[in-house]
């Protein structure tokens, strides 16, 4: 299977997870296109024979040092991007909601700078479409309140 993610003949298939310590979610800056700098959850794609749920916590793992036990799923985000020549990206991504067990976040080579936020601050930074939505739900599943 070809890596390359612009222009699919597919879409692809990821998972995130919205990983909460203390009260706030732990966010990354995207280390990539597309949307490359913007703040988003830990994620990426699903691999052949994963299970959702244990792809998020891989990604978590790998791209921020982070381990985390998963309450439940959030929801699911589309990302189209499109051109004046067709569908430039296109990916799912499921969203779980966790709760941090150990590890302090490190930058790795997908996410460029990570942070703990309060639910209420993700507005104020520039995100992927939908991210707060997504961690507004995944603090209520969390019992996390939107603080």
């Amino acid at each position: 299977m070809s890596d390359d993610r612009r222009y699919p003949a597919r879409p692809f298939l990821a998972a995130s997870v919205a990983t909460f310590r203390d009260g706030r979610v732990l966010l990354a800056t995207r280390g990539r296109p597309p949307m490359e700098a913007r703040w988003s959850l830990p994620g990426g794609l699903v691999e052949p024979g994963e299970h959702l749920h244990e792809a998020a916590l891989r990604e978590l793992r790998e791209e921020v040092g982070v381990e985390a036990e998963i309450a439940g799923f959030v929801d699911h985000v589309e990302i189209i991007e499109r051109d004046a020549t067709g569908v430039v990206h296109h990916f799912v991504i499921a969203a779980f909601a966790a709760h941090w067990r150990a590890g302090e976040p490190a930058p790795g080579p997908e996410a460029g700078d990570v942070r703990w936020v309060l639910p209420g601050e993700v507005t104020q930074l520039p995100t992927t479409p939908g991210l707060a939505a997504i961690v507004a739900r995944a603090a209520a599943i969390l019992g996390e309140g939107a603080q």
